[in-house]
């Protein structure tokens, strides 16, 4: 039996989509984050009138590596286990 190759998610791609679009590039990654990410950018960059959008967006970056990897982990457990 030929075990079935599922989709990953490339890690360039979710850092180059958080780097240029931020919280929308988020969504490539996780939906949840993608949204959670959205209503703390708009929260922050009202509160510091849009000199603190640095800190949403490095926040970005490094849930999307999270984020991949996780989910990269999930499908080899389910390649792995069919």
């Amino acid at each position: 039996m030929s075990k079935q190759r599922l989709p990953t998610k490339s890690f360039i791609v979710a850092i180059l989509l958080a780097i240029f679009l931020g919280p929308i590039g988020l969504f490539y990654a996780t939906v949840v984050g993608a949204l959670v990410m959205l209503v703390i950018t708009v929260i922050i960059g009202f509160v510091t009138f849009g000199f603190g959008l640095f800190i949403p967006y490095v926040i970005c970056i490094i849930w999307a590596i999270i984020a991949v990897n996780s989910y990269n982990k999930d499908i080899f457990n389910i390649v792995n286990q069919g």
